[in-house]
């Protein structure tokens, strides 16, 4: 306890700055899943990507960051173990912060497209099973979050590999694809709109006040009837942007104008993947984070709920925006040029794909690699081709880096452990 009073502003500093240092990691690395499929078909330049990502990703992060982060911080580790030495549980979580972003940032510099929920979770569990004890880590919960690794890309790619399916029936296999996209996108489009609602409705507003109640018992009936509504004035948006698309002669390429059409729908899908994306994985850099305010600020006290102050959110969605605004363009490179060939209708489905995988582990609580969710959509949508249109040996490289996160999370979060384990002790 007398550690946590004498260091506890440095502590605090500390904390706050590898906070940032790992949500500056989640940008760099983690927004190209957001944007990597909308530079990749060149329905944005990578300058208009990083503007969009930067607002999105940003709401996000600090509109509906709230409910992941509880899973990151208390379910990985029993904080009860370390109620008589809380500075144990200060030191493993900044640890895992520094240890994290480091991994990610030597990642972003080879231009790999991992797991910043990997990162985070193999260095929470590194220094708690050699710090503490192996009995600290919630190995059960551990082994949930490693099931939804593979759960994840199945199905992403899964429900990608259907949307791209039902755009080659309903648009691109028929007479005319040109007005067939007028009449099918606006569902799409409200599909997008009630997605991103209900993942705003379900996660968050409460810590800024605003709490949904129409009377119809369960949170989740409560968010249906007004993201319908919501997506309902998206798809509206849509068409009349839709009518000024005027037919243009196609020199050969029977799907451009078609393509044209999806390229705006992209523009949509690049904002709902970047704010689901803000709202699940801000979670990685402010959880620990959290975890070591509230031990500080209380004196030594270990809770398993830590509250969330409203500018622990700031840090994290500010940290992500300079990721990505500094570094995000090495990975959206990967993602969006080297896995498979992608158009605008299949950069869509891919999009659409991971964003919906998203809402639904949102929904439900569950720390899912964005970076996962998304690589197995367009690995989807580049199937429906058949598998000679997939970049082996780009896909081969990713899936080795994703091996190496949770090694690679732990040992450094060790190392830094023992360090400041012997620095304030």
């Amino acid at each position: 306890m007398e550690i946590i009073s004498e260091y506890g502003t440095i502590l605090l500093i500390l904390a706050c700055a590898f906070g940032f240092f790992m949500a500056w990691g989640v940008g760099a690395n983690d927004v190209a899943n957001a944007m990597g499929t909308s530079v990749g078909s060149k329905a944005l330049t990578i300058k208009q990507a990083i503007l969009v990502a930067m607002v999105f990703e940003f709401l996000g992060a600090y509109l509906a960051g709230g409910e992941v982060t509880s899973t990151i911080r208390k379910g990985i580790i029993d904080p009860a173990i370390m109620s008589a030495n809380p500075e144990l549980l200060v030191y493993g979580m900044l640890s895992a912060l520094l240890a994290a972003g480091t991994w990610l940032m030597i990642a972003s510099i080879k231009g790999w497209p991992v797991s910043t929920t990997h990162s985070i979770v193999g260095a929470i569990v590194g220094f708690a099973a050699v710090g503490i004890s192996v009995e600290a880590v919630a190995w059960g919960k551990v082994g949930a979050i490693a099931a939804s690794w593979i759960v994840s890309p199945l199905l992403a790619g899964s429900i990608a590999f259907g949307l791209f399916m039902s755009v080659k029936i309903l648009i691109l296999d028929t007479e005319d694809p040109f007005q067939r996209a007028k009449k099918f996108i606006p569902i799409y489009m409200w599909l997008v709109g009630f997605m991103i609602s209900m993942v705003t409705l379900l996660k968050g507003l409460k810590h800024i006040g605003v709490d949904l109640d129409l009377g119809l018992g369960s949170k989740f009936a409560n968010a249906v009837p007004v993201s319908a509504l919501i997506g309902l004035v998206v798809a509206g948006l849509g068409s009349l942007l839709l009518r000024r698309i005027k037919e243009l002669p196609t020199h050969g390429h029977r799907f451009a104008n078609v393509e044209r059409v999806f390229a705006i729908l992209m523009v949509f899908t690049a904002c709902a993947m970047a704010f689901a994306h803000g709202s699940n994985d801000v979670a990685n850099a402010v959880g620990p984070l959290a975890a070591v305010v509230s031990t500080v600020q209380s004196g030594g006290l270990v809770s398993a709920e830590a509250s969330l102050p409203w500018w622990i959110l700031l840090v994290g969605a500010g940290g992500i925006v300079v990721g990505l605004a500094t570094y995000g363009f090495k990975v959206i490179a990967t993602i969006g040029r080297k896995i498979t060939e992608l158009t605008p209708s299949r950069g869509f489905a891919a999009e659409l794909g991971a964003a919906t995988t998203v809402v639904l582990a949102s929904g439900t609580g569950l720390p899912i690699s964005t970076t996962h969710t998304l690589v197995g959509a367009v690995l989807g949508v580049g199937f429906a081709r058949g598998i000679a249109a997939l970049n082996l040996r780009t896909i081969g490289s990713i899936f080795l880096s994703w091996i190496v996160t949770l090694p690679a999370g732990a040992a450094l979060s060790i190392l830094f452990f023992f360090f400041f384990k012997g620095i304030f002790s």
